[in-house]
C-alpha cells in the first residue's frame, strides 16, 4: 500500500501544474474515484483539514490522506510523492536554465503561455465540485463574491482578514435567517 500511495501521488505531483488547488480535481479522481481508497464525502472533510492547516495545500492534503490511509508513515510517504518530483524539476532547472535562457527561449515560453489556461480549468474544477458538495448555491455564492469586492477594493478600513471571515460568516447567518423565515 505504501508504494502504491507513493506512486500515485508522484503521479499527481509530478503532471499538476498551478499549485494545490489544482491538483485537488486530480487527487480525488485517484483516491476517490478509481483507488477507492475514500468516500466522497471523507474526501471533502479531509480536505477542509487540510486548508485549514499552515502550509502547501498539496503537501497538506498529501499528509493528510496519507495518515488516514496509513498512518504517520503513510503522511511521509504521500507527502515524500508530492514534493519529490517538483525537486527534481526544480533542481534540473536550477542545474540547466538560468532565468535569462528561460525569458529568451520562446519555445519555452509558449510552453508556459500553454499551460496558463489548463491551470485556470484546473483550478475552478475543484472549486466548483467543493462547492456543490458543500451545499453552495447561486444564492449563497453571493457572500464569497462579495467578499472578493471587498477585498479588491482595498478599502484601509478592512485591512484584517479576520474580519472578512466573521463578514462572511454574518453573511451566512443572515442568509439562513432570510431562506428560513
Amino acid at each position: 500500500m505504501y508504494t502504491s500511495l507513493f506512486i500515485t501521488f508522484f503521479k499527481i505531483g509530478l503532471f499538476t501544474f498551478g499549485g494545490g488547488w489544482a491538483m485537488i480535481s486530480i487527487i480525488q479522481r485517484e483516491i476517490v474515484d478509481k483507488h477507492h481508497w475514500l468516500p466522497a464525502d471523507e474526501f471533502l472533510d479531509l480536505l477542509a483539514v487540510a486548508q485549514a492547516m499552515p502550509g502547501i495545500l498539496a503537501v497538506n492534503i498529501a499528509s493528510v490522506i496519507g495518515d488516514r490511509l496509513r498512518g504517520f508513515k503513510g503522511s511521509i510517504v504521500a507527502a515524500l510523492g508530492t514534493i519529490l518530483p517538483s525537486f527534481c524539476i526544480i533542481l534540473a532547472i536550477a542545474m540547466f536554465l538560468t532565468p535569462d535562457t528561460i525569458k529568451n527561449n520562446a519555445t519555452l515560453t509558449s510552453i508556459f503561455k500553454g499551460i496558463r489556461p489548463a491551470v485556470v480549468a484546473l483550478i475552478i474544477a475543484p472549486v466548483i465540485t467543493t462547492a456543490r458538495a458543500a451545499g453552495i448555491t447561486w444564492r449563497t455564492v453571493i457572500i464569497p463574491i462579495a467578499v472578493a469586492l471587498l477585498i479588491y477594493s482595498h478599502l484601509p478600513v478592512i485591512s484584517n482578514p479576520i474580519i472578512y471571515i466573521v463578514l462572511g460568516a454574518l453573511g451566512g447567518y443572515l442568509l439562513s435567517l432570510r431562506v428560513k423565515g
